[in-house]
């Protein structure tokens, strides 16, 4: 039937990835990557100087919104004192991690697509190949292992900068809690655990980001065209995937036990 060629289509697509992941997460745990240190190195500089302020950037100015929210929900309910606690939780579990999987897939991840493509469609992947350099392990593997030396410190400054923000709009701007008062709160409601978590989040996140990115720049064809279209699925899947990462995380870590010290 027509209408079951599409989803099996997405079948047969996701298989393609989960195939490609594999192998290139072997390709980085098995060791082999680092024969190419030098490049995985390179693209971890990349990385630092291209993307860093853009994800902090925009890490603050969420950090802001969690906190001018969260002021002004507790004043309506009538407890400004308790602003910290949505300040907290807003920051470390949900906004900051989506965040950096926004800026990851529209930052990063078309990148990888447009760049590894348009090698792709040159024939400068085969002439890796032609030269005895697996082009899978030099293109793909680098990056991935550029991306889990450099994206988790990244990571925990982008949430230490959305503390920042936050703390900044509800003391000092909307000025209705001291610094003591917030911070009471604002630590007691998060503990270390859950900054590990948020950064399981974070970086499952950064690392389907990166495979899908390599997948679709790997796989390219039908010249600059194709290299197009490949940038708009992978952004597109990239997106979704974000979402479900989220949802999944959120409801391992938190779902059953929220951590909350309220009442006895």
């Amino acid at each position: 039937m027509s209408w079951l060629a599409v989803p099996r289509d997405w079948i047969a697509s996701l298989g393609d990835i989960a195939k490609f992941a594999g192998r290139v997460v072997a390709l980085v745990w098995s060791g082999r990557v680092f024969k190419f240190f030098g490049e995985a190195l390179r693209q971890a500089g990349i990385l630092i100087l291209g993307s860093t302020l853009v994800i902090w950037g925009l890490a603050f100015i969420l950090g802001l919104q969690c906190g001018i929210e969260g002021a002004y929900f507790s004043r309506s309910v009538g407890a400004p004192a308790n602003a910290g606690v949505f300040s907290a939780w807003c920051d470390l579990r949900e906004i900051i991690p989506y965040a950096f999987g926004y800026m990851m897939a529209a930052k990063v991840g078309t990148g990888l697509v447009a760049e590894i493509g348009a090698m792709r469609i040159s024939d400068e992947i085969d002439a890796l190949e032609v030269m005895g350099i697996s082009s899978i392990t030099f293109l793909c593997a680098t990056r991935l292992l550029a991306a889990w030396m450099v994206l988790p410190f990244m990571y925990i400054a982008a949430v230490g900068a959305g503390f920042l923000a936050s703390y900044i709009a509800v003391v000092q701007q909307i000025g209705e809690v001291s610094s003591g008062g917030f911070f009471l709160i604002f630590w007691m409601f998060q503990n270390p655990p859950d900054l590990l978590y948020s950064l399981v989040k974070g970086m499952a996140m950064a690392t389907l980001i990166v495979i899908v990115g390599a997948y679709y720049g790997y796989t390219a064809s039908g010249g600059p065209v194709g290299v197009g279209t490949a940038t708009a699925k992978s952004m597109v899947l990239n997106v979704v995937g974000v979402h479900l990462v989220g949802m999944l995380g959120t409801q391992v870590f938190w779902g059953t036990n929220p951590r909350a010290p309220i009442g006895g």
